[in-house]
């Protein structure tokens, strides 16, 4: 008998590659992989553990999951992934339903896990983080045209809000060749847009070559012929270099978006954060990017409500991010995190006042975004189709501007729609709720209303 496995997958998009990396295994060993955990023998929820609203994400499946065990739908549950690193005692004591936890230097051998709690033993699996597997036959969980790479795994930077280093160890980079092979076969099998990730791709190489080496890396992969698109996420200011511009300004095939995580420009609250720089300094950094990479598309992610920040302090915050007009911006509530330096700062703010700040920073970057949206008619963009929304009647896809299940989308009109995965040319008339919206010109400038 073929048991069945099904995965929950939460979290960023370097949970999700191990997410993949676990299936090709399991598929591997015989079992039949179901795409509802909850219709599964064996249910595995990969969980994420970086803020308190993931945690609860991700305890929310394990009980719904539970539930559904109580009454006989599933034999076994296992819980992979940052929360089961972080709270590897917790788990097993408050989570009584749960049959195994494992943390993510076990992620190799889950398929030995899985016959473990199929045979009815309950088991945790905590192997050196450095043991998690960056490479290997991996089942997509993208679409088939776009695919995540991860290129490095860990952090150093020990910034004082965030527990990752905790959870996944030392920084640690990929070899280039072993990252090239991998972007091939992956090419081959019909990947058009391939997307960087680790915690800091920017410093990729430098633990392994003594140099930053992501625009070598770049390099190497531009010359794969079926690839079109290459984008890297999470880059870290302090990697910013002439070389790396000049990398992103000369090969075409690399997107013109450059995801920053500034996190906030008080020079008092980044110190306070264990981070580098301040509002002049940023600025000018951003300002160098543009001329570099004319026509670039700058992403930030931002933290309201730090412990510390003061009303000046967030004032001069709006004010930067008014300033510069980001086109694309994340903010989140600062996350009291057992653990990192940050929980333990004195002036902690009120759950609620986090929340309010957090909010007017994305009514501030709303209507920035629609100001810029508003602008957009009349030009003409590369889109990489991905569907067809019966509700709005439109086909939608992405620019070069809008990263996957991060960004936006672009809708349009066709007098026949594309197949996923195919470029096409939209002609911008409008905007539907800061999303920019045209219909589909050919090749020959015949234009399709």
């Amino acid at each position: 008998m073929a048991y069945s496995v099904g995965l929950v997958n939460l979290g960023c998009p370097k949970n999700q590659v191990d997410a993949e990396l676990m299936l090709a295994t399991l598929q591997k060993a015989g079992y039949e992989l179901k795409s509802d955990a909850g219709e599964a023998d064996v249910a595995i929820v990969n969980t994420c553990g970086f803020i308190d609203a993931a945690k609860q994400e991700s305890i929310g499946e394990i009980l719904e999951l539970a539930r559904r065990k109580a009454e006989g739908g599933i034999r076994a549950i296992i819980v992979t992934g940052c929360l089961a690193e972080r709270y590897r005692e917790q788990i097993h004591r408050e989570l009584p339903e749960v049959d195994a936890v494992a943390g993510i230097g076990a992620n190799g051998g889950i398929a030995h896990i899985v016959e473990q709690v199929l045979a009815g033993e309950k088991t945790e699996l905590f192997p050196e983080k450095t043991a998690l597997p960056m490479c290997g036959e991996r089942r997509l969980l993208t679409p088939g045209y776009t695919a995540y790479l991860k290129i490095a795994e860990g952090c150093n930077n020990r910034c004082a809000y965030c527990a990752i280093p905790m959870i996944r160890g030392p920084y640690r980079s990929r070899s280039m060749e072993e990252i090239e092979q991998e972007a091939r076969v992956l090419a081959r099998g019909g990947v058009k847009e391939l997307v960087l990730i680790a915690q800091d791709t920017s410093r990729y190489g430098y633990d392994r070559y003594k140099k930053l080496m992501l625009p070598e890396l770049l390099h190497r992969l531009c010359r794969i012929d079926s690839l079109e698109w290459i984008r890297f996420l999470y880059a870290y200011p302090d990697s910013i270099t002439e070389e790396l511009l000049q990398t992103m300004a000369s090969e075409e095939k690399i997107v013109k978006y450059l995801d920053l995580p500034l996190q906030h420009c008080s020079g008092k609250v980044l110190k306070a954060m264990r981070r580098a720089g301040d509002r002049d300094s940023l600025t000018a950094l951003l300002k160098k990017v543009r001329q570099a990479v004319p026509g670039i598309t700058l992403r930030t992610t931002l933290i309201a409500g730090f412990p510390g920040e003061t009303e000046e302090d967030f004032d001069e915050l709006c004010g930067f991010i008014r300033e510069i007009r980001f086109e694309r911006l994340g903010c989140f509530a600062y996350s009291q995190e057992e653990g990192t330096a940050a929980a333990e700062l004195p002036n902690q703010l009120e759950e609620e006042e986090k929340r309010r700040r957090a909010e007017l920073v994305m009514e501030i970057q709303m209507e920035i975004m629609q100001e810029q949206a508003e602008a957009l008619p009349g030009k003409t963009l590369r889109v990489l189709a991905e569907g067809y929304d019966r509700d709005e009647g439109l086909c939608y896809g992405r620019s070069v501007a809008d990263a996957p299940d991060i960004d936006g989308r672009v809708w349009f009109s066709a007098r026949q729609n594309p197949e996923p995965g195919r470029f096409v040319s939209v002609k911008i008339t409008d905007c539907i709720d800061g999303d920019p919206a045209g219909y589909i010109v050919e090749e020959s400038g015949e234009e399709l209303p």
